[in-house]
């Protein structure tokens, strides 16, 4: 048998279930393009799947743009909702996620992405590993990793038993068999061996299909929400200024200087302090709105002495999940519900980047448990009666690693559980290796082509900016405001005006709004000159 029947798991996009897969079939069906059907249409341009009985227990699995067979227990759901990213086959208990990555033409290979993306085996203290071997299964090298992590109060049915499997069709193209169980795997050689490579046919695509939000909002929130972000509303600026909410002294002569109020100011925040309701309220006094930036982090536990997977604040999400923030959450979300107006809620942004301590690049490769953490504080928001808060999920435009597993989809909670998609691309300019110029529509018109596709939301650009350094950035203010109106779904763009510095202590990436007289006339003169106030 290649996996018990009692193994199983929850799928975090709706499903394509079909009834089919609990009886023998007597000829094939196929899924050309997320449809399930009789017959196939193989092309070049078609995404087509064939699912077909192997014995009373198994059906096999076909992926013909991706070009492997599998064998699966065939009372499991098949999910191909995100073909362009992977396939998942599911039951109660078990979920069995497979990946497709070909790094041609890029820096990366094969043996590469086996060690960069499982850095988080340095942290032993959560991750227990049984086996980590490397063999040879019909010509093709095999890196198999099996490991556990204790069980987690807060996440129901936790799948805690993993393994991984990473087959090395060539020196760049690699396939992952990404299992894991609420319960002990075993006889997952048996799922590898069943796994055979054919030619590859056909396009994958995306098929996810877009449903409403369940926010429950007040009646000043509602309003808010319709008058920033309903279809006929125009696009509004907001800026991110350090010292801003709690004190406007730096900021209103910087108004004052672009003829312009920003109605939408950014505030990040850690685990170090509970809401920030002093800043709200103060931004409220000033007919502002804050998007409010939680990252669950605490800056306090970074040591510098060790190594970044190994690090404090890669616990924070299973810690998290294990109750250990509980009365800090519930007292998070007591707060904003006291404070009642309006809220841009954005919880964990670029989690898709292995620079924030809550990706899966921390947590085992298991997007499944960024899902898990942000409904459980949603969940937590409505125990608390919270109704003044908007969520807004937001990757970053570029993943890394750059890998299917971390795919920024494979992070999407759901639409019921989001009323905003954030956006956000930075012209990082030169200073820092590896880094390169891109204007706005570079960045831009791709990311906003997939996202209006693939959710039926409003988009705000949450937080972005332009470098000086390695090109003209006065010419690419211009252009920014140029473009604009070519997104009309952008409703809100967040202006992030500030500096990251290097290692020294020198600044790298300079996104000052103000950095000079010149930047501050073309914003001046571009900008709105009547405000949007609520």
């Amino acid at each position: 048998m290649l996996i018990k029947l009692i193994l199983a798991v929850a799928i975090c996009f709706p499903m394509l279930a079909f009834p089919q897969l609990s009886i023998a079939w007597a000829s094939p069906s196929y899924i050309v393009n997320g449809v399930l059907t009789d017959e196939s249409t193989i092309s070049p341009n078609n995404d087509v799947k064939q699912i077909s009985n192997h014995n009373e227990w198994y059906n096999r699995y076909t992926n013909y743009p991706s070009g492997y067979t599998f064998l699966y227990p065939r009372h499991m759901i098949v999910d191909v909702s995100l073909s362009a990213v992977r396939t998942v086959f599911a039951d109660e208990t078990t979920k069995i996620e497979i990946y497709h990555d070909n790094f041609s033409g890029t820096e990366t290979d094969a043996h590469s992405y086996i060690n960069y993306g499982n850095q988080f085996l340095n942290n032993t203290a959560d991750h227990t590993v049984a086996l980590d071997t490397t063999f040879w299964d019909s010509g093709y090298q095999v890196h198999l990793l099996k490991w556990e992590r204790r069980k987690l109060a807060r996440v129901i049915n936790d799948k805690n038993y993993y393994v991984s499997a990473e087959i090395i069709r060539s020196p760049s193209e690699v396939y992952t068999v990404f299992i894991k169980s609420s319960l002990p795997i075993e006889n997952e050689l048996d799922i590898i061996n069943s796994f055979t490579f054919i030619d590859k046919q056909g396009t994958a695509g995306i098929y996810k299909k877009p449903t409403a939000s369940a926010s429950q909002l007040n009646k000043e929130t509602a309003a808010f929400y319709n008058q920033y972000f309903s279809p006929g509303s125009k696009l509004t600026w907001g800026l991110f200024e350090p010292s801003a909410p709690e004190t406007f002294s730096y900021l209103d002569p910087l108004e004052t200087a672009m003829d312009h109020t920003f109605p939408i100011l950014l505030r990040y925040q850690s685990l170090e302090e509970n809401a920030p309701i002093r800043g709200l309220a103060k931004a409220y006094e000033k007919g502002r709105t804050i998007e409010l930036t939680l990252q669950t982090v605490n800056p306090g536990l970074v040591d510098a002495l060790k190594a970044r997977s190994d690090n404090d604040n890669a616990h924070i999400v299973y810690e998290i999940l294990d109750g250990n923030y509980d009365d800090y959450l519930h007292t998070y979300a007591s707060r904003l519900k006291t404070f009642g107006h309006p809220v841009l809620f954005r919880l964990n942004n670029e989690m898709n980047g292995d620079w924030c301590w809550y990706s899966a690049y921390y947590t085992a490769k298991d997007t499944d448990l960024y899902i898990a953490l942000w409904k459980y504080i949603h969940t937590i928001f409505a125990e608390e009666g919270v109704d003044n808060v908007l969520w807004v999920w937001n990757p970053h435009d570029l993943s890394r690693p750059d890998f299917k597993w971390n795919h920024y989809l494979t992070y999407y909670p759901g639409d019921e559980f989001v009323d905003i998609i954030g956006m956000t691309g930075y012209n990082t300019g030169t200073y820092f290796p590896g880094e390169s110029w891109r204007e706005f529509d570079e960045i831009y018109a791709p990311l906003y082509r997939d996202y209006n596709a693939l959710f039926s939301k409003p988009l705000m650009i949450t937080e972005f900016a332009s470098n000086s350094v390695g090109g003209d950035k006065a010419a690419w203010l211009h252009t920014m405001f140029n473009s604009l109106d070519n997104y009309p779904n952008i409703k809100v763009a967040v202006w992030w005006s500030g500096i990251d510095y290097d290692a020294k202590g020198y600044p790298g990436r300079i996104y000052l709004i103000d950095e000079s007289d010149e930047y501050l006339k073309i914003f001046q003169e571009r900008l709105p000159k009547k405000a949007i106030s609520f």
